[in-house]
């Protein structure tokens, strides 16, 4: 059974993609990558509160401080997080939010174009995997 993903603060998130950034890191090693980063005692609780969640966990000691890494997939967080966006804003409609995008000047027709193509090697490489799937050896 998959493991329920943790609901994240903003704060969380940022921590959290500090490590997945670096892989593992110490408090002080994220609280140095932070823009205007709050105290090292709140990141250190953040970290607390990040473990309690299962989303990191500490993976050896180094002198005194302990290094961290994420427990967590970055790509099932992120379409977590997505999902919220797009039930809390937009009633699960993803083309408003693209809309949105392009009318903040956030999205190109290059962008559109590039995502466009993404999707159908996806589907390609989808219609290629059921294929093969029930043959014996494949």
């Amino acid at each position: 059974m998959e493991r329920k993903l943790p609901d994240l603060s903003r704060f969380e998130l940022q921590c959290l993609r500090r490590l997945w950034a670096r892989r593992e890191a110490t408090i002080r090693e994220v609280h140095g990558d932070l823009p205007k980063a709050p105290s090292y005692s709140t990141v250190r609780k953040i970290f607390e509160r990040l473990e309690e969640k299962g989303a990191v966990r500490r993976v050896r000691l180094e002198g005194k401080a302990w290094v961290y890494r994420s427990d967590v997939p970055a790509s099932g967080i992120i379409r977590k997080e997505i999902r919220r966006l797009l039930d809390g804003l937009f009633d699960g409609a993803a083309p408003e939010l693209v809309s949105h995008l392009a009318d903040m000047d956030e999205l190109s027709v290059e962008d559109l174009r590039a995502s466009e193509d993404e999707l159908e090697r996806e589907r390609g490489s989808r219609r290629g995997a059921k294929r093969g799937e029930g043959r014996k050896g494949a």
